[in-house]
This record gives structure tokens, sequence and C-alpha cells, in this order.
């Protein structure tokens, strides 16, 4: 017998106020999960911004002049 069987046969035998206890368990913790994974992405995508810029820090500030600028609006 797997854990979702385990779950429905325990839970049919719970009162329905409890039944709802369990399912705002479960709910908090699907919203639990999605919130780790959107950090999880927010993490990775922080560490990629990180090492594409690695060692730019170091570069010499680029300096344009006017001249340097192909169309002027005014």
């Amino acid at each position: 017998m797997g854990i979702a069987d385990k779950l429905r046969e325990k839970l049919s035998k719970l009162p329905e106020p409890l039944q709802n206890e369990v399912l705002d368990f479960a709910e908090y913790l699907m919203r639990k999960l999605d919130r780790q994974a959107r950090q999880d992405d927010l993490d990775w995508a922080n560490l990629s911004l990180d090492h594409a810029l690695r060692g730019m820090e170091n570069e010499p500030l680029a300096c344009y002049e006017i001249s340097d600028l192909k169309v002027v609006f005014q």
C-alpha cells in the first residue's frame, strides 16, 4: 500500500472538521514548496549574474565622446 492509499484510508476515518485541517496543512505545504522553488530560481539567477559579471569591477569605465554618437536628438 502506497503513501497516497494510506493517507486516503486515514483521512476517510477522520471527521470533516479534521479533514479540513489536513487540507489546510497540505495547501500550506504546497505554498511552502512553491516559495522554495521560486527562491531556488532566484538564487540560481543571482549566481549566474554574479559569474557573468565577475571581473568587470576591475575594468575601466567606458568614456564616450559626442563624436561617438551616431544619432543626436534635439
